[in-house]
């Protein structure tokens, strides 16, 4: 059997994972009940096998639709292809692919199941390597990375808030969004219990208007909030460009940007301060390293959004390990069983900072029993797909 045989992609399977949120996590525009995800799994001829990971959070039937995408328009492109060809693989389906979504007008479900097929693709390359992805694109350039707590509020901030600083955090998150009033109090009781010294950063899940966020900027500065992501619409910049312009503020965006020439228009936008793509939406490992490299030519650092399963967590260690631009890991400490309960030694956070693991592949493995406990049952999106 040949090199390229062994390595051509002869089966994939689709698995729905779901569980519910213990702590029921609010939002500005609609409450998270359920965790979800669609994992991905890519098999080679030489029984090789990779995961890949596809954002689902919301709508709440996203996973139905992702896993028609994936089915009927992103694996039949896929399956009998050379899996070593990642590059070639991905631009092949970003090029096919995007214009149907554009007609549709749903670019990101497009996007955001390629970037499963990415992510199993890298994943696959580096345990045919025996290598983490991190080593493969370039090398490594850090061992452990900076993360911050994200997802306080809006009820229990003050004991999020000293909970992080018990576990040793040096940045956290709130959620705002809601009202005025409510608002205020979440950073009031976020800043007293974290003290002056932890940096506090606010997202409001593009909840205002540009004249709704700049009537919040003084509040902001007043309980020293050092960044704000997505104030207004994420993918308007010119509503960023706008809000920056009134008020200075220091903008962070992109979970809802698409692509890496998409990104581009942000990066070099003065009134953007800070890059978000998130691995599991903007087109897989390759697009996200594609737009770090674009970060870095114009100076703006990447926090990459992180608000998924343990595959989507693990892909992006990956990104942090290699990525001169990732300047830290969203790392979020609401209840989330699709996360660390999915992995074999998850690592943690500490002081801080967490470790970036160095196995093949995405790095760390999954457990296969905690995988089939959240596979929902008798999904028909179990079915095998053969080449």
């Amino acid at each position: 059997m040949s090199a390229e045989t062994q390595a051509s992609i002869v089966s994939a399977r689709l698995r729905v994972l779901r569980a519910a949120t213990g702590d029921g996590i609010a939002m500005s525009f609609a409450p998270l009940t359920h965790r979800s995800m669609v994992l991905v799994e890519l098999a080679t001829a030489d029984g090789r096998v990779g995961f890949g990971e596809s954002w689902t959070n919301y709508p709440a039937w996203a996973t139905t639709e992702r896993v028609a995408t994936l089915r009927e328009g992103v694996l039949p492109l896929v399956l009998g292809q050379d899996s070593r060809r990642i590059t070639e693989l991905q631009r092949r389906l970003v090029a096919a692919l995007e214009p149907v979504g554009r007609q549709w007008g749903a670019p990101g479900p497009i996007m955001q199941a390629i970037s499963a097929v990415d992510i199993a693709l890298w994943d696959l390359h580096g345990r045919t390597a025996g290598q983490a992805i991190s080593s493969l694109v370039g090398g490594r350039v850090r061992d452990e990375s900076p993360v911050y707590a994200s997802s306080l509020g809006p009820k229990g901030v003050a004991q999020q808030g000293k909970r992080c600083v018990n576990d040793g955090h040096t940045a956290v998150k709130v959620k705002l969004g809601f009202d005025r009033e409510r608002d205020e109090r979440i950073l009031a009781e976020a800043r007293e219990a974290i003290g002056p010294d932890i940096e506090l950063y606010a997202d409001a899940n593009q909840a205002w208007s540009v004249d709704e966020a700049a009537r919040m900027a003084p509040v902001l500065a007043a309980f020293d909030v050092a960044w704000l992501e997505e104030p207004v619409r994420g993918n308007r910049l010119d509503e960023l460009e706008e809000l920056h312009r009134r008020t200075g503020m220091m903008i962070a965006t992109g979970e809802n940007v698409y692509g890496r020439e998409e990104f581009r228009r942000y990066a070099a936008s003065p009134a953007i301060a800070i890059l978000q793509p998130d691995i599991a939406k903007t087109g897989g490992f390759t697009e996200a390293l594609a737009i770090c490299q674009l970060a870095d030519a114009y100076r703006k650092p990447v926090l990459p959004h992180l608000y998924g399963g343990a595959v989507a967590f693990a892909a992006t260690l990956q990104l942090a390990a290699c990525a001169p631009a990732v300047q830290g890991v969203e790392y979020d400490i609401r209840d989330n069983p699709l996360r660390d309960p999915l992995l074999i030694d998850a690592p943690r956070p500490r002081r801080g900072r967490i470790p970036l693991p160095t196995g093949s592949g995405l790095g760390i493995d999954l457990d296969p029993s905690a995988v089939l406990k959240r596979t929902e049952p008798e999904d028909p999106s179990e079915e095998e797909l053969s080449a």
